[in-house]
């Protein structure tokens, strides 16, 4: 057990273990975004950070199939901030509430020696995807193409520069897909850990394994914060969840089939 999962299992409730917590008709969840964990600010403008750190925190609420209705913000802020820079961060948060018909409500500001901001998402849904579900048998897949983070973080660490259609800024929510292909699926996760380290708490969760069917470089299947969805259906729905991603212009990888095989994580830890 990893040093994340220990403390997680200090807390003993039935609610986590999803991308969010699921009570009463609520998804309640929370990300953090911290320079120089999950950014520099060499790499992003103050609007770019903002943005990100909206988005990372609308995916979860997307992964277990909730309209976002609300955010809280948390951010703790270096004195040397200028005005302008605050400006453009309250613009992105802004921005991306607004595209997803979002009420930032609240929150808490803080001086900080760096910009580290946390988000909470309250959001509702009346057919939760969680990720528990799945059955021997059924059929793993995954949206878009998955490697492209890791590429543009080794750039940044080389002192690369970002496309600007880079996913590490450019995050796409697979919002409709998930809305229009929910009756079809058994399970479901965003993306966020990487692939094969995301596979990993779906087996814990469903105590099976996969087999898979096509192969995946290590370097694509550890690739973190892609943000792409991670699920799971019965094999005779194959045809239509296709025909659904394809309604939606989303590409969808089929790439296992859950067994009772024994799951092993090829991947270190993001987090710690």
């Amino acid at each position: 057990m990893n040093l994340e999962n220990y403390f997680i299992s200090q807390f003993q409730s039935k609610n986590i273990g999803d991308d969010g917590a699921f009570i009463d008709g609520f998804v309640y969840s929370k990300d953090a975004f911290f320079e120089n964990v999950h950014f520099k600010k060499r790499w992003m403008s103050h609007y770019q950070i903002a943005q990100k750190a909206m988005l990372v925190n609308i995916s979860d609420a997307v992964a277990m199939n909730a309209k976002p209705l609300y955010a809280l913000l948390s951010v703790a802020m270096p004195k040397s901030m200028t005005k302008k820079e605050m400006i453009a961060l309250a613009n992105g948060f802004k921005d991306v509430a607004k595209q997803y018909g979002m009420e930032i409500i609240g929150g808490d500001t803080i001086s900080n020696t760096k910009l580290d901001i946390t988000i909470t998402i309250i959001s509702k849904t009346d057919k939760p995807l969680l990720r528990s579900g799945i059955r021997h048998g059924d059929m793993l897949a995954y949206t878009g193409r998955l490697g492209d983070s890791a590429k543009s973080l080794k750039s940044l660490f080389n002192l690369g520069k970002l496309h600007k259609k880079s996913k590490f800024v450019n995050i796409g929510l697979r919002d409709a897909f998930i809305k229009n292909t929910r009756r079809r699926l058994k399970a479901g996760m965003d993306v966020s850990d990487g692939l094969f380290s995301d596979l990993g708490k779906m087996a814990s969760v469903n105590r099976l394994g996969f087999r898979f069917g096509k192969k995946i470089a290590k370097s694509v299947g550890c690739s973190g914060e892609e943000y792409e969805m991670l699920v799971a259906f019965d094999k005779r729905d194959k045809k239509a969840v296709m025909r659904r991603a394809g309604q939606s212009r989303t590409e969808l990888t089929v790439f296992a089939v859950a067994s009772r095989d024994k799951y092993t994580n090829r991947c270190k830890s993001h987090h710690f």
